[in-house]
């Protein structure tokens, strides 16, 4: 059985890494076996024969965790040169995206390690090939959600939203963290939008993470 978290997000660019970092070191340094996952990379480089997903080692960085080459390559198992959604990198590559074997290789991790914190790519409707989206790879995992959205104003339609196709998938959400992208986001405005978001859905929002403009 998978135990972890999945980190999902409103958009692309909303800050699921920095979550997901956060989390995993909060994890980590309480002395939890903890391993972040980045189950689809794009905008990843090349060093040698292997991949470097910029998203996975940043969450390393940030913790200190450093696993060997095997457990490596199933952290980041699908990874992809352009900057661009997972199902057209795939495409671009000729390489397609098959959510089975994304599931084998977070297995083979659960089985050595107590939690997974696994970040998605982009949206929840972001397709990863010509028939399923990242809402259906976080169902075949089967771990509760935290969705990841900006605190300032548009945040209520895209995480009401979000929350709707999550239920309408049968997934278990967790919470909301909201992750401020920019400086000066009016606090009122934070606030209201906190309130109504709980209000409307019936699910937490956590917290509110500070912007860090490192």
């Amino acid at each position: 059985v998978m135990h972890g978290v999945f980190i999902a997000g409103t958009d692309t660019g909303v800050g699921k890494t920095v979550v997901t970092a956060a989390l995993t070191a909060i994890l980590h340094a309480a002395g939890r076996d903890v391993l972040p996952v980045k189950p689809v990379q794009t905008g990843a480089t090349r060093s040698g024969a292997r991949w470097i997903a910029p998203d996975l080692e940043f969450c390393l960085a940030a913790t200190g965790i450093q696993p060997g080459g095997e457990e490596r390559d199933w952290m980041a198992p699908c990874c992809f040169e352009p900057a661009v959604s997972p199902h057209f990198a795939a495409e671009q590559a000729g390489i397609p995206i098959a959510v089975d074997s994304i599931v084998t290789a977070l297995e083979a991790l659960a089985r050595r390690h107590d939690l997974l914190v696994v970040e998605g790519a982009g949206g929840l409707l972001v397709p990863l090939n010509p028939a399923q989206t990242m809402v259906d790879l976080i169902q075949r995992l089967g771990l509760p959600v935290i969705l990841v959205s900006r605190p300032g104003l548009g945040t209520i339609n895209h995480t009401l939203l979000s929350l709707r196709e999550l239920g309408r998938a049968g997934v278990r959400v967790a919470g909301v963290i909201f992750n401020s992208t920019r400086a000066g986001e009016e606090e009122a405005v934070v606030a209201s939008n906190r309130r109504t978001i709980e209000q409307f859905s019936g699910i937490p929002v956590f917290a509110v993470l500070p912007y860090l403009s490192d």
